[in-house]
């Protein structure tokens, strides 16, 4: 098995691991430190990806054949639901939701899970309001 392989199927592994641990928990906020911890171990993986690779392969990868494309356009409609959904929590707890929206257009899931753990800190840091 070649270590794309392997890489691959680690992330199906991971991602149902998440899954599952997302159906399983009921609590209001998701961990700001578990989303700053995914976004910084992505970025650094693509940090490397853009060194050895080079930013060309993002382009190559999305447009030589239809699966490319099919992927790419599934990247473009998972952030758009993501920040679609994000945006109104976002903007209740008083974060710059144009600026983000900057930041997650030029990083995908890089930006959205650090935009993902500042919602979620700034939503653990105010206070509950009462309840009638």
């Amino acid at each position: 098995m070649s270590p794309t392989e392997i890489l691959f199927i680690a992330g199906i592994a991971g991602g149902l691991v998440a899954f599952a641990s997302i159906l399983a928990r009921h609590q209001k906020t998701g961990s700001a430190l578990m989303a700053a911890m995914l976004g910084a171990g992505f970025a650094g993986y693509t940090t490397i990806q853009l060194w050895q690779e080079g930013p060309v392969m993002f382009w190559v990868n999305h447009s030589q054949n239809l699966t490319g494309i099919q992927v790419w356009w599934d990247l473009i409609a998972a952030v758009l639901i993501a920040f679609f959904f994000i945006a109104p929590r976002a903007r209740a707890v008083g974060m710059n939701v144009a600026l983000w929206g900057l930041f997650v257009i030029s990083t995908a899931s890089i930006g959205l899970l650090a935009m993902c753990a500042r919602l979620f800190y700034l939503e653990c840091a105010q206070p509950e309001a009462p309840t009638a």
